[in-house]
C-alpha cells in the first residue's frame, strides 16, 4: 500500500508540473525538474496517457493535458469571462454596430467564447461562439501575438487564405509591433474575402491579459480608414472598463 501511495504522489507530481507549464513538457524535463528517473517516469506517463489525463502534442514525444482535462479546467474560467465580459460587448456592439466578440488563445489559435449582434440586418455573421481561427488572419489572433505572454509568433503556421494574408514571418512581426505601439490591431480580409475585424487587447484588474475583444464585420461597411477609427473608439471604451 504505501508502495502503491509513493506511485500514486509521483503521478500527481508528474500531472501538477504538465498542468502548471505554459509550454509542453518532455518526460526528459519532467525528469531533472521531479527528480525521477527514466523507467520510473516512463510508467508513470504510460498510466496517465492510459487514464487520459495527458497526450503527446501531434506526432512529437512533447507531453500536453488531454483534450477532456483542458475542457474541465478551462470550462469554469472561460465562463466567468463569458459572464464578465457581457456587458462590455453590448456597449462594443452599440458603439460600432458591428458584431462584437470576446476571444483567447487556445491550441494556438483564437477561440471564440461569445459574440453579441443585435442588429435587424438579414445578412450577418455566422454564429463564431466555440470556433477557432487562426492567430495570422484576423485582428483578435494579432492582438494574441502582441500581448498574450504564453503565444509565441514562431510557433504560428503561415498559411495562406486569401491574397491579403500575411505569409511572412517578417512582415507579421512587424505589424505585431506595431499594434503593440497602437493598442489595437485590424484585419482586411486575411482570412475570409468580404470580413474584416478590429481587435484590443483587455486586462482584468490585476493588470493580466484576458484576450481580444473587437468586432468583425464585411468589409463593404468598413474601409481601412474606418477600421483604425473604431479601432481606437474600441480602445478607449475598453479601457475604461475592467473584468
Amino acid at each position: 500500500m504505501q508502495k502503491q501511495n509513493k506511485s500514486l504522489s509521483k503521478g500527481l507530481c508528474v500531472l501538477k508540473e504538465i498542468m502548471s507549464s505554459n509550454k509542453p513538457l518532455t518526460a526528459n524535463i519532467l525528469c531533472q525538474k521531479l527528480q525521477i528517473d527514466k523507467s520510473t517516469m516512463s510508467r508513470l506517463i504510460t498510466t496517465l496517457m492510459t487514464e487520459e489525463f495527458i497526450e503527446y502534442k501531434d506526432n512529437t514525444k512533447e507531453i500536453v493535458l488531454s483534450d477532456i482535462v483542458r475542457k474541465i479546467i478551462h470550462k469554469d474560467d472561460r465562463q466567468k469571462i463569458v459572464e464578465k465580459t457581457k456587458a462590455l460587448l453590448d456597449e462594443i456592439f452599440y458603439l460600432t454596430d458591428e458584431c462584437a466578440y470576446i476571444g483567447i488563445l487556445d491550441n494556438n489559435s483564437v477561440l471564440y467564447l461569445n459574440q453579441v449582434d443585435k442588429s435587424k440586418r438579414v445578412l450577418k455573421t455566422i454564429d463564431s461562439v466555440g470556433l477557432h481561427a487562426p492567430l495570422h488572419t484576423n485582428a483578435f489572433g494579432k492582438v494574441i501575438l502582441a500581448f498574450c505572454k504564453e503565444a509565441n509568433i514562431e510557433n504560428v503556421e503561415l498559411k495562406k487564405f486569401t491574397t491579403n494574408t500575411i505569409t511572412s514571418i517578417t512582415k507579421l512581426k512587424k505589424e505585431i509591433e506595431a499594434v503593440s505601439q497602437k493598442g489595437y490591431a485590424i484585419g482586411i480580409e486575411e482570412h475570409e474575402f468580404g470580413l474584416c475585424s478590429v481587435a484590443v487587447p483587455y486586462f482584468n484588474k490585476r493588470g493580466q491579459f484576458v484576450g481580444p475583444v473587437g468586432i468583425s464585420g464585411l468589409s463593404v461597411r468598413m474601409d481601412e480608414v474606418k477600421l483604425h477609427e473604431l479601432g481606437q473608439k474600441i480602445f478607449k471604451l475598453v479601457n475604461s472598463s475592467f473584468v
